[in-house]
């Protein structure tokens, strides 16, 4: 690790722990690569290794090509799931509250459970036979960088965004013959406070969550070589919709247009 990458890692690491933005990487590092961004997270994911948390998951970002010009990122970037980040709900209700994140938004996913770790170029039948469940979820992300103004570098170096993820009643993989297809005609209706702001498909993300799936594990192979998909991991495909600012007392709700995948309802806490 070369000490810019280690200053990086330290300021992101001040940043989350003061729950406060920071200056961009980028800036403090002129032309931070993607390269070097991923070695900040590796940095950033021993640290929260040894004092005790667990990798159990990914999530992938980026992935819905509808919303690329305004973010500024033009390709998916990845980062882990902790098992303090992750809850996989009883139902499909939940109170979110907001504490140590910031500029937090709401994102619906489809998220996918592994029975078996996936390889890269596998083909369609292969990698739903990996799978477990499917299901819809949310992800809170959140960002150090004000503005949400950032390169897809920062991104990266910033934790993936990831804030949370709640993840909604599992499906069995196996009882659903045209998984791929089905889940990338599934449409997605986002409201807060009992007024639609939002409307998306599957096929927004890079295609399909399944198809966003496999372009990722081919790229996660060559860019993050150490980081696996392991049996009981969970990867979360990227949102359908535009990702949207939570405030305390909001009340959020999704509806999947697939009546196998149940909407969820948010309370956020005052």
């Amino acid at each position: 690790m070369t000490a810019d990458v280690a200053a990086l890692a330290d300021a992101v690491l001040a940043a989350r722990e003061s729950a406060r933005p920071m200056p961009l990487p980028s800036a403090r590092q002129p032309g931070l690569t993607l390269h070097d961004a991923y070695a900040v997270a590796e940095a950033l994911r021993r640290h929260r290794i040894a004092r005790g948390e667990r990798v159990v998951g990914w999530k992938i970002g980026f992935t819905n090509r509808t919303i690329w010009d305004r973010y500024g990122v033009h390709a998916p970037i990845w980062g882990p799931v902790w098992d303090t980040t992750l809850t996989l709900l009883d139902g499909t209700a939940a109170t979110l509250p907001l504490a140590g994140l910031v500029q937090p938004r709401l994102e619906p996913e489809i998220v996918f459970g592994f029975a078996r770790s996936p390889e890269p170029g596998m083909d369609e039948a292969a990698l739903v036979g990996c799978l477990e469940w499917v299901a819809h979820g949310v992800e809170v992300v959140h960002t150090h960088c004000e503005g949400w103004r950032f390169t897809a570098a920062d991104t990266v170096a910033d934790g993936a965004l990831h804030g949370r993820l709640l993840v909604g009643p599992r499906v069995p993989a196996a009882a659903w013959p045209r998984l791929a297809a089905d889940l990338a005609a599934t449409t997605m209706t986002l409201a807060c406070d009992g007024r639609v702001v939002d409307r998306g498909v599957g096929a927004n993300v890079l295609g399909g969550p399944l198809a966003a799936l496999a372009l990722w594990l081919a790229a996660m192979v060559r860019d993050t070589p150490d980081w696996r998909v392991e049996p009981g991991h969970v990867v979360t495909t990227g949102t359908l919709t535009d990702a949207w600012p939570l405030a305390p007392g909001q009340r959020w709700t999704t509806q999947p247009g697939d009546a196998r995948l149940p909407g969820l309802d948010l309370a956020i806490a005052p």
